[in-house]
């Protein structure tokens, strides 16, 4: 009789279910890290966004009241910027993603909007 080479159907099932507990646990933690991703994106379009608010502040010497007003800046897909505040002394911004619940708020020399507490200091709940 000649010896068979391959592997038993045991054997395959045995590796079918290790591949399965290091994907549960893999899945999770990757998730994870694509909501941190998501939030980082929004960080940076306020940022962008600072920036762009001190351009338009330069040329018209007030803040402007929507993103639309200013044509130099366009935030990251799926991350829509809303201007809550703005005057002459200030303004505030909220970020939110369609990837995640997230919210981040910048505010510059106006009234704190929540989760913000510091001027200048993005803050996301």
């Amino acid at each position: 009789m000649k010896p068979r080479h391959g592997f038993t159907l045991i054997e395959l099932l045995i590796v079918v279910v290790i591949i399965g507990i290091l994907a549960a646990i893999a899945i999770p933690k990757f998730a994870a890290t694509k909501g941190q991703a998501y939030t980082a994106r929004m960080k940076t379009d306020l940022r962008n966004f600072a920036t762009a608010q001190e351009n338009y502040f330069y040329d018209n010497q007030t803040y402007a009241t929507t993103t639309a007003a200013i044509t130099s800046f366009a935030p990251s897909d799926g991350t829509t910027i809303t201007v809550l505040e703005a005057t002459a002394g200030g303004w505030s911004a909220r970020a939110t993603s369609t990837y995640t619940g997230v919210k981040c708020v910048l505010v510059y020399g106006v009234t704190m909007v929540a989760p913000a507490t510091n001027d200048g200091i993005i803050a996301c709940q």
